[in-house]
């Protein structure tokens, strides 16, 4: 398909210097949700509503951004009725995959007409870090590229049935940037089948939150880029070249992750600075009272917390948890055969040598480290969803130079700079991650066929 012209974000309108009318009253009236002052105008009609109404109005002024929130999903819940049970008996059966098969084995297939399942002009939640179109980028054959496992086939991505699996629940990613990604693939491969008003995105704190109101269903991302406890969990301001963890402390991200339905974590690309890792001493004051021990060692001590606490903490027969294997970094060209390259600049077609993979050197002993604690679970089981190889091939699809850095796009003179600045870690959307989703959506249908439990008729809001 032909490039959408690039675009930039509108200028906001000018400070008006008309004097404000005479009788126009501002502040906390002004700030009410168009929810809240559907309430406002029945309380005019109804002395309980009334009464409500005047409750509200103390307790946002109380607590502010957090109660306008939370009382604009409740009144949208009161407002707006539920969306209909979609009637999946009378759709053709859906044909998943025999549990035996290797999802990750198999090969890249050009689709130029089911893929992407998405356009990135249409989906306004994505941030700018990822949209490579928006940001300049001149090519667009990065979309269409279809998995094709080697000896079954994936089900597409059908949103509704998706949502229905979700309706009354609530599903958390877990982990760094990589697993935000897949995050937001995902709230843009649901959000066209929700109502407009009744879908958004609220940030606080360490979590993203995606409201779909009519299925009381969310979708999360909960920042915790080592899993545990680290000098760099802060969501906005983590670039920190000396990162020290606290591998026996988890239970502060932790006590977010209860009560979630669906836990999808991740880490790897966090550790890959050093060989060594730093790590607090227990009972110290600050974070310069650390020592370094191997990566792999400091890896296991984690995974030993992690796993712990999923096992005293996780009711398996309502939370499934999922983990996400190694999202491949491109920054050695002469590995697929282009020596005179820099990183994954200018790459636009997919690793196609099926007899000789690429190696890029992960450390595969914490893929093997993780695939091991994930079958030495005893009470709660972890699905581990490989990812790796099937993105090893994928050196065309990374943001590379179209991206933003620290809130900018990349200026002329850092494009000129592709060693220091392309970006060979995140991905496009739509791209590769949407693939993930599609894994991700097979293996949870998988489960929601089995037991097709009846849908919940009540959410309860994410940790605030």
């Amino acid at each position: 398909m032909g490039n959408p012209a690039p675009t930039t974000p509108s200028e906001p309108p000018p400070p008006s210097t008309t004097a404000a009318p005479k009788h126009r009253s501002f502040g906390l009236l002004d700030s009410i949700p168009s929810s809240a002052r559907s309430l406002l105008a029945a309380a005019r009609r109804s002395p309980v509503t009334t009464l409500v109404a005047a409750f509200f109005l103390l307790a946002l002024f109380m607590y502010g951004e957090d109660v306008r929130t939370i009382a604009e999903l409740s009144i949208d819940d009161y407002l707006y009725p539920d969306a209909e049970l979609y009637n999946v008996s009378g759709l053709p059966p859906l044909v998943l995959p025999p549990p035996t098969c290797d999802l990750s084995h198999g090969r890249w297939v050009f689709d130029n007409t089911s893929v992407p399942a998405y356009r990135e002009k249409d989906c306004t939640f994505l941030t700018q870090q990822v949209t490579c179109l928006k940001n300049g980028r001149p090519d667009d054959t990065w979309q269409y590229w279809r998995w094709q496992p080697s000896n079954c086939s994936l089900p597409t991505f059908d949103a509704r049935r998706f949502m229905e699996a979700m309706r009354g629940k609530r599903m958390m990613f877990v982990g760094d940037s990589l697993n935000r990604n897949q995050w937001e693939s995902l709230v843009c491969l649901v959000q066209p089948i929700l109502s407009k008003g009744r879908k958004k995105v609220v940030k606080r704190g360490s979590l993203r939150v995606f409201h779909a109101k009519e299925y009381r269903a969310t979708l999360e991302f909960y920042w915790a880029p080592f899993l545990v406890e680290s000098n760099s969990d802060n969501p906005n301001f983590h670039s920190i070249d000396t990162r020290i963890i606290r591998p026996e402390r988890i239970e502060g991200h932790a006590k977010y992750w209860r009560g979630v339905d669906y836990l999808i974590f991740n880490t790897y690309i966090w550790w890959m600075n050093t060989a060594d890792m730093k790590v607090r001493r227990p009972n110290s004051r600050y974070w310069s009272e650390h020592d370094e021990v191997p990566r792999i060692e400091a890896y296991g001590r984690v995974f030993k917390t992690w796993s712990d606490w999923l096992e005293e903490n996780i009711d398996p027969a309502r939370t499934s948890v999922l983990f996400m294997t190694i999202s491949p970094l491109h920054i050695s060209p002469d590995k697929w055969g282009n020596p005179n390259g820099i990183k994954c600049v200018n790459e636009t077609l997919p690793y196609m040598n099926d007899t000789a993979p690429l190696d890029l050197n992960h450390d595969m002993r914490m893929y093997d480290l993780v695939a091991n604690v994930a079958k030495s679970m005893k009470r709660v089981p972890v699905t581990v969803i490989d990812i790796t190889k099937m993105s090893d091939s994928r050196k065309d699809a990374h943001t590379g130079l179209y991206t933003f850095q620290q809130g900018k796009l990349l200026t002329p003179k850092q494009k000129a700079q592709p060693e220091k600045f392309a970006d060979c870690i995140h991905w496009c959307l739509p791209g590769v991650p949407d693939v993930w989703n599609q894994i991700l959506y097979t293996r949870i249908l998988s489960k929601y066929s089995q037991s097709s439990p009846p849908p919940s008729l009540s959410l309860p809001l994410p940790p605030q």
